[in-house]
């Protein structure tokens, strides 16, 4: 059934793939937790296999009880319940003119909400088409019916202030070609990157034994897991049992009602109380009384009194405004954390500050031994004592609206988000990295061909680097081709660079610690190198590597091998390509079908969807990947143009007299000769013909 297709002729009009999508479905219009679904190549149309399994072709509904209400799709409508106008899957009722889409269908908007997150008022839907601006600031401006306020003058959209409880909000993953991105959008604007990472969570301030989570590179924001995947849209707290607590990113100088301690970026809110809770506090109330403490021997009473104080238990720390613990008979005043300690709660390490370190003033969680600090590697050798911080502008781009940029490499156009997952797009490449789209999404230029992958787009103008200990400069040209210094690979798109120190957008996207899903349990680290090491990736020695640091284990991973691409598109097979970390047990022989010379299946090397394709990787990508096809690189005075090999007869190289097979090839200007990579270029520029192995 799953290779002939699935036929649901109540929602679309042709068969259908079993498919996993990651975006908004077009039979509801919203993201899912769970992706599978079913999917038209024919009509780039995609269904939720909830919604393909659940919805009927014809119902009865509370919010229409004269007629029976027909599943319908294809067409624009609004929904008479939302007001809503799409292009989705809706019920209707041709007798009344009545629409309603999927998800009302399910979570009917109410009349009237006594008390929201978003609004302290009641609110009541008025059932007419307007275009309003939102009181919810969301800034969104369209046309639908909004809850309004009669006391305030206010509207609002239904999405703002109607939020069904058993709706869950989904992990968003989507698989990029640097690994995976993740979406919690009631946390963060941005998509996040799984991590590992021993500072305090910016969602509960503390830090954690187990220390994977989320982190966005853009604006420095480190989520715990366990916060990230355990932390509701909205809850019922016994502390504050009037009304539901709704997840919020904290104002600055709101302090904590159960601990009052300063919060430090997430927290659950009472809008209409004004009562903030941390996250911590959420799960570990601190009790009124604690008569076991191993910090002081009588009973403590909590005082939630802010007021400055000494803390007797000796921390160093300073006692500020905020709640405490007292005891009467000693009149002795201490810290909440320094009293209460959650059982179920596992602390982390401490670096051990008996050599002294440096601490960063803006980010408190970063902290650094001071030999390691000054290592000649990290430090640049200049002191800054007394020289104030600059902020300096890096930010690649001006937002114009929710999906539209205007990208300072690109300042004639503006760009446009435009969000894949479903089907590989292999003729656009990025002007950045210079790798095809593939899956990712993108923005692209709205007036020519110009498009940037979204992570490529949010390369900051300067950073700092594991590899290089000053500051790098982001650049768009670099004459008309550069070599990266960390992978070795050349390219003609976007450069990091700082004097003669050249890297690429993928190296340069690398930083401390980075996960590899070849390596996931632990992260690796840059270590500066004595001497070559052999990579767990391809076998062969390396100058920078990345290196596990856990005792026992030895894996090395050079960057080479670390910004491959995990998903890539060839004309051997119909289907892409995945990359495979290689196999510990095989038996028998494993050829490429691209070369047709026997590969090693222990090294990593590129399989198809049925797992029966053993492709090397340099045969996959070649060593031209990094440069832009028709673009002309000019070595040793002589102009080469970069081709695509696609052609059904493959042209015979100059120097090393085989068929060309990668994917992009040489063909040197003015004459007939063409190169199968940029290594044969460089030989026959070297040697002419004398040398023919390479």
């Amino acid at each position: 059934m799953e290779s002939e297709g699935v036929s649901l002729p109540w929602i679309h009009k042709h068969l259908m793939m079993p498919w996993n999508h990651l975006g908004k479905g077009n039979c509801c219009g919203r993201i899912e937790a769970i992706t599978d679904g079913y999917f038209c190549e024919k009509c780039n149309y995609f269904v939720h296999k909830k919604c393909g399994d659940e919805t009927s072709e014809y119902i009865e509904h509370p919010s229409h009880t004269g007629h029976t209400l027909q599943l319908q799709s294809d067409t624009y409508h609004h929904c008479d319940l939302c007001g809503t106008t799409n292009e989705n899957l809706f019920y209707r009722c041709e007798i009344c003119d009545f629409n309603m889409d999927l998800f009302c269908a399910k979570y009917p908007p109410p009349e009237v909400i006594e008390a929201s997150e978003t609004h302290h008022h009641k609110l009541t839907l008025l059932k007419q088409r307007i275009m309003f601006d939102c009181g919810a600031k969301c800034g969104k401006r369209r046309y639908g019916y909004p809850y309004k306020c009669d006391e305030c003058d206010l509207a609002f959209h239904v999405d703002c202030v109607w939020h069904p409880i058993e709706v869950k909000h989904p992990i968003e993953y989507i698989t990029m070609e640097a690994g995976e991105r993740v979406s919690l959008p009631w946390i963060h604007r941005h998509f996040m990157l799984p991590w590992n990472d021993l500072r305090k969570g910016d969602c509960c301030g503390r830090c954690e034994a187990i220390t994977d989570g989320y982190y966005c590179k853009r604006c420095g924001f480190f989520v715990h897991k366990k916060c990230g995947e355990e932390a509701p849209e909205s809850i019922q707290h016994p502390s504050h049992s009037l009304h539901p607590l709704w997840l919020q990113i904290t104002p600055n100088n709101t302090s904590c009602d159960l601990c009052g301690k300063t919060i430090v970026d997430l927290s659950y809110r009472c809008k209409i109380c004004d009562f903030d809770i941390d996250l911590c506090c959420v799960k570990y109330q601190p009790p009124e009384f604690t008569d076991n403490s191993e910090m002081h021997d009588h009973k403590l009473t909590f005082f939630k009194n802010r007021s400055k104080f000494n803390c007797d238990a000796n921390c160093g720390k300073a006692g500020e405004k905020e709640f405490h613990y007292k005891c009467d008979e000693c009149n002795l005043a201490f810290h909440v954390d320094c009293v209460w300690h959650p059982p179920e709660v596992e602390h982390s390490s401490e670096v051990d500050w008996t050599c002294g370190g440096y601490s960063c003033k803006r980010c408190p969680g970063y902290i650094v031994h001071s030999k390691c600090a000054t290592r000649g590697d990290v430090w640049n050798g200049k002191e800054l004592e007394g020289v104030p911080e600059e902020i300096e502008d890096i930010e690649p781009y001006v937002v114009i609206d929710e999906n539209t940029i205007n990208h300072f490499s690109h300042k004639e156009h503006n760009l446009r988000l435009q969000v894949n997952g479903v089907q590989f797009e292999e003729n656009k490449r990025c002007s950045a990295c210079i790798h095809p789209i593939g899956l990712q999404s993108f923005y692209g230029c709205i007036n020519c061909d110009f498009v940037l992958h979204q992570n490529c787009a949010e390369c900051p103008k300067k950073k700092w680097h594991v590899v290089h200990n000053e500051q790098l400069t982001l650049a768009t040209r670099e004459g008309n081709y550069f070599v990266c210094n960390a992978c070795g690979k050349i390219s003609s798109g976007f450069v990091y660079k700082d004097g003669k120190r050249k890297l690429d957008v993928r190296c340069s996207s690398v930083s401390e610690p980075y996960v590899h899903t070849s390596h996931p349990l632990h992260p690796l680290y840059y270590i500066p190198p004595n001497r070559k090491e052999i990579c767990n990736g391809c076998n062969l020695k390396e100058s920078h590597v990345l290196r596990c640091i856990e005792d026992g284990c030895e894996f090395v991973l050079g960057f080479k091998c670390a910004t491959l691409p995990q998903v890539v598109k060839h004309r051997v097979n119909d289907h892409p390509l995945l990359l495979c970390y290689g196999e510990e047990e095989v038996s028998g022989k494993y050829w490429c079908d691209i070369c047709e010379k026997e590969s090693d299946p222990r090294v990593w090397f590129y399989t198809c969807k049925d797992n029966h394709a053993c492709l090397h990787t340099k045969c996959v990508l070649g060593d031209l990947a990094g440069l832009m096809p028709s673009n002309t690189i000019i070595f040793w005075g002589r102009s080469c143009e970069v081709v695509l090999n696609n052609c059904v007869t493959r042209p015979v190289c100059r120097k090393c007299k085989s068929r060309c097979i990668y994917p992009n090839i040489l063909k040197e200007l003015g004459t007939s000769d063409t190169y199968c990579s940029y290594l044969c270029l460089k030989l026959h520029m070297m040697y002419g013909e004398r040398e023919r192995d390479h």
